[in-house]
């Protein structure tokens, strides 16, 4: 059974306490990144190199993982030079696709903190298939070209692909977010925080790049499954898919089809992220990041936005690149997910009454449960 679309009964938007919509129009406070422990994946370069030099400059305690050593010391230096001596910024050595070194990685993170707790993590750590699918070679490791993994693919089936980009992409993310899901709820009080960066690639398929675009698919399933069940243990989860952005990530073919065309700026991913990352008041949204466009708010509530062209100049007119995508989806259902979360609402319940007599009784007998 699905809802139909007029039927509001389906929505499960308060179960899960997601947050109304984002007005990326509107200020945010960057004040409550100051003394928050922040771990990022993927952290030595690209973007989560941009969100570390954005949030170290609000006196964010950060904890970077990375495969590309030089370039995290580096990073770390860099930070240190121009951040408060009280900041903890480190860097550690992690490939995302090692259970071992993330684990090692959010211990690090636990222990270097000031409160011996994470408050956020960025499961940021990404790659793309390198390989060119117009010009298929021995060398090539694109997921659509089976016959140039081996070079002698006349007389012999290929052997299976490498599915690089698809474990550290995936497979790494899963592992960020698992151990997300254990660390974040230590920390008692405050803001936690799981930040998902997806892509563009994760709504819509980037022909060329067959793997990568599953990955990303998948961390948008993750992220949309996720922020229906993180809240029962007190973390907010949102999302980042940004466009085409020119960093170490895009690939040169990439470049060269883009040539002439509008790009995302890094500072509006950046800014994005941040928005997220510094508003505890958001949950369970997910931002999109493209070219500046020009847009026209009607209402002047941000409730019919329409893009203009052309050379005229509109009233209340501005530019922006940051738009919500799935904002929706969890305010009509299939009614197995408004079943099964009315049931997650009654156990939360129960336990909390459960607490609360065993706490009293733990009062009665002289017992601390």
């Amino acid at each position: 059974m699905v809802a139909s679309p007029s039927d509001d009964a389906w929505s499960v938007v308060d179960m899960i306490d997601q947050s109304p919509p984002v007005d990326c129009s509107k200020p945010y406070d960057t004040s409550t990144l100051a003394g928050k422990t922040i771990l990022i994946t993927g952290g030595a370069s690209g973007f989560g190199a941009a969100f570390a030099r954005h949030w170290a400059r609000h006196g964010a305690h950060l904890i970077i993982g990375d495969v590309n050593d030089r370039a995290g010391e580096a990073l770390v230096a860099e930070l240190r030079s121009s951040s408060s001596p009280d900041q903890v910024i480190l860097y550690q050595h992690c490939d995302v696709t090692s259970w071992s070194d993330q684990l090692a990685l959010f211990k690090t993170a636990a222990s270097s903190s000031k409160t011996k707790s994470i408050d956020a993590v960025v499961a940021g750590a990404g790659i793309v298939e390198r390989g060119d699918p117009t010009t298929p070679s021995a060398t090539s490791t694109v997921f659509d070209l089976p016959h140039a993994l081996d070079s002698d693919s006349t007389t012999s089936p290929p052997p299976p692909p490498p599915l690089r980009v698809l474990a550290v992409n995936l497979t790494g993310v899963m592992y960020t977010t698992h151990l997300a899901l254990y660390y974040l709820p230590l920390r008692a009080g405050g803001d936690r925080h799981l930040l998902l960066i997806s892509s563009v690639a994760g709504l819509m398929p980037l022909v060329g790049q067959t793997e990568y675009t599953v990955s990303k698919h998948g961390v948008m399933g993750l992220f949309r499954a996720l922020r229906g069940s993180a809240w029962t243990r007190g973390i907010r989860v949102n999302a980042l898919t940004p466009y085409f952005v020119d960093t170490p990530l895009l690939p040169k073919p990439a470049l060269a089809l883009l040539a002439g065309a509008a790009k995302a700026d890094l500072e509006d991913v950046v800014d994005a992220a941040t928005r997220l990352m510094a508003d505890w008041g958001i949950r369970g949204r997910a931002l999109a990041v493209g070219p500046k466009m020009r847009v026209v708010d009607d209402e002047g509530d941000g409730s019919r936005v329409r893009m203009v062209e052309g050379e005229g100049r509109h009233d209340g007119e501005r530019r922006q690149a940051v738009w919500e995508v799935y904002g929706h989806d969890y305010e009509r259902v299939e009614v197995f997910v408004w079943r099964y979360l009315a049931v997650l609402n009654v156990m939360r319940r129960v336990r909390g009454w459960v607490g609360l007599v065993t706490d009293m009784l733990g009062l009665c007998f002289g017992k601390r449960a």
